[in-house]
């Protein structure tokens, strides 16, 4: 069976940058499942994968633009220590979650000047050229409930309680 739409696929997975400092790994913990060519993953990710069969191996390298974007200036913003309930939470480099008119973002805090408390609502791996290692454990049809959720139902995937 190849990869294809709707699959339920399983992937073991190391994520690299290009000075090989390893982001993110599936090392130790359970495959990462996914429904393919939905948007689950990032783009570059899904198209390394269309087609592949289990137990191939595949290295890519992903540009930006496939992942998590560009960096972009507009998305950088100072805002009032007011604004936050628990002020003394407020420290550089601190992530939170922030509604904008596109819906949440994680944004980053980089500066602290007074009142004045600059955020960064680029993804922390805008710009990043991503190098990941991937396995392909297993390959599955998704089940009807599985696509009108939008994602996976037991190992690997979401548990609803």
């Amino acid at each position: 069976m190849k990869i294809s739409k709707n699959n339920i696929v399983e992937i073991n997975y190391t994520l690299k940058d290009n000075e090989s400092n390893i982001l993110d790994s599936s090392e130790g913990q359970e495959p990462l499942a996914y429904i393919h060519g939905i948007g689950n993953l990032i783009p570059g990710l899904e198209n390394a994968l269309e087609g592949k069969e289990k137990g191939d191996k595949i290295q890519t390298k992903i540009k930006p633009e496939d992942a998590y974007g560009v960096r972009d200036e507009n998305l950088l913003e100072t805002v009032s220590l007011k604004q936050f309930e628990n002020q003394d939470d407020v420290k550089e480099g601190i992530q939170f979650q922030i509604e904008t008119n596109d819906g949440v973002k994680m944004a980053t805090i980089t500066n602290i000047s007074g009142d004045d408390v600059s955020i960064d609502m680029n993804h922390p791996l805008a710009d990043i050229e991503l190098n990941f290692d991937v396995e392909v454990i297993s390959i599955r049809e998704a089940s009807e409930e599985e696509l009108s959720h939008g994602h996976v139902h037991g190992a690997g995937g979401h548990h609803h309680h």
